[in-house]
């Protein structure tokens, strides 16, 4: 490894936040959260409660992020995306068409960011992070770190 090189560390930092400000640009244009998209592509699955919503959103982002999972999914609500009913929440029609425009921007976004890199080096660097996050500790069956 060349040590006149930026490290691992700084690269994965720099393209985390190029990634999050890309993809919170095009999402605040379509008016919603990163989190509030990911709480729609849950409900295609079928509807779900607070709980769910909010327990699969785990993996994604982290607890100190603000806006309760409540608060984000009520503003889908009065945007007219999701209705709630007998204590479920699901995409409306409005919604999913909503979600469609959204996968149409999230798809260019990932265009971008693979741009001149090959399928076999996205595998690679996938398969190489991976091992690397296993080796600090992360266990793919709780989808965090183990404690040491």
């Amino acid at each position: 490894m060349a040590t006149d090189e930026r490290p691992i560390g700084f690269w994965l930092k720099l393209v985390d936040q190029l990634v999050d400000d890309q993809f919170g640009a095009s999402f605040e244009e379509h008016g919603v959260t990163r989190r509030q998209w990911q709480m729609m592509n849950l409900l295609t699955d079928g509807p779900a409660s607070e709980k769910q919503l909010t327990d699969g959103l785990k993996p994604f982002f982290p607890v100190v992020e603000s806006g309760t999972s409540v608060e984000l999914i009520e503003e889908l609500r009065e945007s007219g995306w999701v209705a709630l009913e007998a204590g479920e929440y699901q995409l409306t029609d409005l919604g999913r068409r909503s979600l469609e425009n959204l996968r149409g921007a999230v798809e260019r976004i990932r265009e971008q960011l693979t741009e001149n890199v090959s399928d076999d080096e996205y595998t690679a660097l996938v398969a190489v992070l991976q091992r690397m996050a296993t080796n600090l500790g992360w266990d793919e069956t709780q989808d965090k770190p183990v404690s040491p």
